[in-house]
């Protein structure tokens, strides 16, 4: 089994967001990065999968000089070796993510590496893109399951579930597929010291992709303002309890 995991380089959760004074981009000058959770998720999949079954994993990212950190934390967990598709650090958008993307997968596959599945993380945390995954597989002619919570390898097939209200959605595709990982599909490890020693030792192969003009432009972000709460006093002791009542009741958690 060859197995590419895509991820991407994202402000750590929970950071206050600020924008630039232009509103193009994130101001990340106080923000801590990581990789976005379904994408971790993917790469402990990715991991597991070679674990058992024998082969390799390659973890992908396209991103400035710095993202390496990110990778270099998958080569920890036991990815065997990565890919930099290194920009300036600018926000790229998803169809020309996805061109780079295609690019060095053909390139791979010229060097002799053919992908057995293509793992993703179902969306970017940062800007909630669901469309890369997509878009490689239609490049590739590839099939493509997306929201998957559960991933089973036969010979030469790949069986994926996915949450359907009460119940759960059953797909099996023949591999090379691409694969969109939820998070909850596993409890990805931590990247352990002696793993970070031994991810320095691991190929690191940097190359620097075509941007391919198009796609979707972005006119200007906004940051949601904080929602305002109220508090009310009900009162205190027993005499509260007729306003708890009547607050109950006007929710329509009590009856009268």
């Amino acid at each position: 089994m060859d197995i590419l995991v895509c991820v991407k380089r994202v402000p750590a959760t929970g950071g206050v967001i600020v924008l630039t004074p232009d509103e193009q981009a994130i101001d990340t000058r106080y923000l801590g990065f990581t990789v976005s959770p379904h994408e971790e998720c993917a790469v402990e999949e990715a991991v597991r999968i070679v674990e058992a079954r024998g082969g390799s994993s390659v973890v992908l990212t396209l991103g400035p000089d710095v993202a390496v950190e990110q990778l270099v934390d998958a080569m920890a967990i036991g990815a065997d070796r990565a890919i930099l598709l290194e920009t300036d650090g600018s926000e790229w958008d998803a169809s020309a993510t996805a061109s780079a993307i295609v690019d060095a997968v053909r390139a791979e596959e010229a060097a002799g590496t053919t992908f057995d599945l293509l793992l993703f993380g179902n969306e970017a945390a940062d800007t909630g893109d669901y469309q890369v995954g997509i878009r490689v597989a239609a490049a590739l002619g590839l099939p493509c399951i997306t929201g998957v919570k559960s991933l089973e390898i036969r010979d030469g097939t790949v069986v994926a579930r996915r949450e359907s209200g009460g119940g759960w959605d059953v797909f099996e595709v023949p591999m090379p597929a691409v694969i969109g990982v939820r998070e909850g599909i596993n409890l990805p490890r931590y990247p352990s010291l002696p793993g970070r020693l031994r991810a320095k030792k691991k190929p690191l192969d940097r190359r620097s992709p075509e941007r391919r003009p198009g796609g979707i432009r972005t006119k200007r972000l906004v940051v949601p303002a904080d929602r305002e709460g109220a508090v009310e006093i009900l009162g205190h002791g027993p005499e509260a309890a007729p306003k708890v009542v009547e607050t109950l009741v006007s929710l329509g958690v009590l009856r009268r």
